[in-house]
């Protein structure tokens, strides 16, 4: 089972993560790529790089044929499948096998046994690992799987048996929820995974999602590595990953383990794997699914272990036995793990695409912190895949100290140009609910859905403003100048100020005199585009980008673009409610309508499929379909007109939302 040479099927963070550790340990390694990946940091790294395709995955990293065939061109003899993509697919490592390749994953059997997860639930129940009631029947028809959520009781989940990372799942709160639930449950399932089948499951009500990560070989050796607690997500999907729970008695450590290893021993499993449970408020743990691959959140268990998982994996995969045993694994400390993904976590967190034009994670680096990214700055964020840019993880003597160290990690190192949700992060690090750990896996989507936002959207502090205008004022090149005093019209988060510039303008230092009275700012920008500047005899620190005529600020996590305010008027058709747009740049799923077909106020009109989310575009106002401007399928640019209305009454409503 000797390999030496290594192809990542897969792209991002997790494809640089493997050859960072693949290099350590002396294998040459090889990077796939589809066109939207030719400049990414993953082909950059690798020793080889193969083009697969083009942008769409299933063209590309889902393309098992030219990922095959990458490895006989390259003359790699192993394969690691990252996660996501095709980590789970047994009949993918299947053809890795039998390709004499070898595959850097658990042998197809546990693949398949886990990957079906009314199956692996089955096992479960015979392997005595306590499971949550539901329905794991062959009978795939609506009016059955209504019948047996009703005979479950609501709330429950509605999840694709294939499933896996939150994909082709739904709630149904009531049996008149069924029907959507269903059938977009299916569509997902279906696009994800290739498989439409589904199950039920009681939903644990106000659960907390507590995940137990595992290792096994071909000696019969199994050992688990201590629990992440993953409970703090958004649309099933994490945000932040924690290790040790800080709700996990050492007894429910021990049993969860115990429960975990037995999960893996049933399905003959080898390499690394995770069980994941539910933990209701009593504390009783049930298993939901076995992730048979690495884990996003990893390397919170490396940090407290002390250990290389990947180093573990390639090991296993070559043959060789667990480096410890249960009694010889250690734990030291708290580590905490922040997704920074391109969203507007107030808006639905909504995907994001846009140019990164600046992110130095590399400027921060200091002990007890580590930032796994697969961006790099000048590359653009694209519709195509998952909205994950970089990993921000910290560790510490106490959960304190970690959290300490995140936020401040994620203030130093922003990221300008693509909205994302930095800021957001820091925000829930610091709310209440999560420093006391009184968490639940639905919270955050409560709060989103609430009327008024628990984490609110940040605006610009008066600082900020007399920042921007100072810099935009007294910068030479960005405006025409003048040695009298002038008026400089900003605008940024939707809000118009005008401040009035003193003489003389000079750079680094300029006068302002706006609606809070007058003020005095110094500045000087490094090389690194950190800005250190001095207003009242303070000196503090920002982060400045220019991109044509907009100015990026960033201060304490938070990122705001500021624009002289143009004197042409404003195209007023960007917001008229007769006309639908995209909201994001991406595919059109499907269309619900057609033309002169009538619609009410709230009614969707299209499905827009961005970065594995769909997001439903819904009519602003009752009315009448003029033209249906796209097809099924097709792709859109974000803003792109999808439909156009003829309006018979007013009833403004939101026009997007997450489905």
């Amino acid at each position: 089972m000797s390999f030496k040479k290594i192809l990542i099927a897969n792209r991002g963070e997790i494809a640089c993560r493997v050859m960072r550790t693949a290099r350590t340990l002396g294998y040459r390694t090889v990077a796939v790529y589809s066109d939207a990946d030719a400049g990414a940091p993953h082909v950059t790294q690798a020793d080889e790089a193969v083009r697969i395709g083009p942008p769409p995955a299933a063209e590309s990293y889902l393309n098992v044929g030219a990922i095959l065939d990458a490895a006989l061109r390259s003359g790699a003899d192993a394969v690691h499948p990252g996660y996501g993509f095709l980590s789970e697919n047994a009949a993918f490592a299947q053809a890795c096998a039998d390709s004499r390749l070898v595959f850097v994953g658990p042998p197809t059997s546990a693949i398949a046994a886990m990957g079906d997860k009314a199956g692996a639930k089955q096992r479960m129940i015979g392997a005595g690992v306590p499971t949550v009631p539901g329905y794991l029947g062959e009978d795939q028809g609506d009016e059955s799987l209504i019948a047996e959520a009703n005979a479950l009781g609501f709330p429950l989940l509605v999840k694709a048996v294939a499933g896996g990372g939150g994909r082709g799942m739904r709630i149904a709160h009531a049996a008149s929820d069924m029907p959507e639930a269903l059938a977009g449950a299916r569509r997902e399932a279906l696009a994800a995974f290739g498989d439409s089948r589904l199950m039920l499951e009681r939903l644990v009500a106000q659960g907390r999602h507590i995940e137990i990560q595992v290792f096994a070989d071909a000696h019969g050796n199994a050992v688990h590595l201590g629990e992440r607690d993953c409970t703090a997500q958004r649309r099933r999907q994490k945000v932040i990953e924690e290790a040790p729970s800080p709700i996990v008695t050492p007894a429910m450590r021990k049993a969860m383990g115990r429960d975990a290893v037995a999960a893996a021993l049933a399905v003959g499993y080898h390499g690394a794997g995770t069980v994941e449970f539910i933990v209701d408020a009593d504390l009783r743990h049930y298993f939901l699914e076995m992730n048979t691959r690495l884990q996003v959140e990893h390397p919170v268990t490396e940090m407290i272990t002390g250990l290389d998982l990947v180093e573990w994996q390639l090991r296993v995969a070559a043959g060789e036995p667990l480096p410890l045993r249960q009694d010889d694994i250690r734990h030291e400390g708290h580590a905490i793990e922040a997704r920074l993904y391109a969203e507007d976590p107030y808006s639905g967190f909504a995907p994001q695409t846009g140019p990164v034009l600046y992110f130095r994670p590399e400027d921060v680096l200091r002990p007890g912190l580590r930032i796994d990214a697969g961006i790099t700055e000048g590359g653009e964020v694209t519709p195509w895949y998952d909205p994950l840019l970089a990993k921000v993880i910290a560790h510490g003597r106490s959960r304190e100290d970690a959290i300490r160290r995140l936020v401040a990690a994620l203030q130093d190192a922003p990221l300008l140009g693509v909205t994302n949700n930095g800021r957001f992060l820091c925000d829930l690090l610091d709310h209440p609910r999560f420093r006391n750990s009184s968490m639940h896996t639905s919270l955050l989507d409560e709060w989103a859905a609430g009327e008024e936002p628990i984490l609110k959207r940040p605006q610009p502090t008066e600082t900020d403003w007399q920042l921007a205008a100072a810099i935009m004022a007294g910068t030479p090149g960005w405006r025409a100048t003048s040695v009298a005093g002038f008026d400089l019209t900003l605008g940024c988060a939707g809000e118009v100020r005008t401040a009035r510039v003193m003489p003389p303008v000079e750079p680094g230092a300029v006068s302002l005199a706006d609606g809070a009275g007058e003020t005095a700012i110094k500045w000087n920008v490094d090389t690194n585009g950190h800005l250190h500047f001095t207003q009242n005899g303070i000196t503090r620190h920002a982060i400045i980008h220019r991109d044509g005529d907009a100015l990026h600020l960033a201060r304490d996590a938070t990122v705001f673009v500021f624009r002289e305010a143009s004197p042409l008027p404003v195209n007023a058709n960007r917001n008229d409610p007769a006309i639908a747009r995209a909201p994001v740049a991406g595919t059109v799923a499907r269309l619900e309508v057609g033309a002169g077909d009538t619609v009410i106020a709230g009614q969707t009109l299209a499905v827009i499929e961005a970065m594995k989310m769909e997001m439903r575009v819904t009519a602003a106002v009752s009315g009448t379909i003029a033209a249906v401007r796209v097809l099924a399928g097709s792709q859109v640019a974000a803003g792109a007109i999808l439909v156009e209305l003829n309006i018979e009454e007013s009833a403004c409503l939101p026009m997007t939302k997450p489905s």
